[in-house]
């Protein structure tokens, strides 16, 4: 793994509550993977196996819909994470991520991070607080745009 300097990216939601000194210890749990645009991160339903924070580039999320189609779920820039879900369980990939710009991406796998949350247990905790929050977060909002549009095709005016 390389020796990264994750302080310019402090503002991520990755690193919510941290000193600077605990960013800084993280930077050897991460890998940098340089990625172009117009590739692939990960397809829908692949194994899951690492968390993305984006230094820079802007990432699609999209669901697969029938006959080869793709739903935009989200578009996410720097500072940005994806793939939260796998360093917390070997479920495949809910979505896929795709390169809209060229991207620096930092990579945890779940093994490194699981080690990690193993020999340094409160910061382990801080992380993973951090992954759960983003992840509720998308869940509430992804919930708040399922309900928009159901009461769009009923016919209905939100209350």
């Amino acid at each position: 793994m390389s020796d990264l300097n994750l302080l310019p990216l402090k503002a991520s939601a990755l690193f919510a509550g941290m000193t600077e000194g605990e960013i800084l210890s993280l930077n050897l749990l991460f890998q940098e993977k340089p990625v172009p645009a117009g590739k692939t991160v990960f397809i829908e339903n692949m194994p899951g196996e690492s968390l993305y924070l984006i230094r820079e580039g802007t990432i699609r999320i999209s669901k697969m819909l029938a006959e080869g189609d793709e739903q935009t779920l989200v578009v996410l820039a720097a500072e940005d994470t994806f793939g939260e879900m796998a360093v917390l369980d070997s479920a495949p990939r809910s979505a896929t991520a795709r390169v809209i710009e060229d991207a620096r991406l930092l990579a945890i796998g779940r093994e490194p991070f699981e080690r990690f949350c193993d020999n340094h247990p409160a910061l382990g905790l801080k992380l993973l607080r951090n992954i759960s929050r983003i992840f509720a977060r998308r869940v509430r909002e992804e919930h708040e745009e399922f309900r928009a549009l159901f009461h769009l095709v009923a016919g209905r005016k939100e209350t």
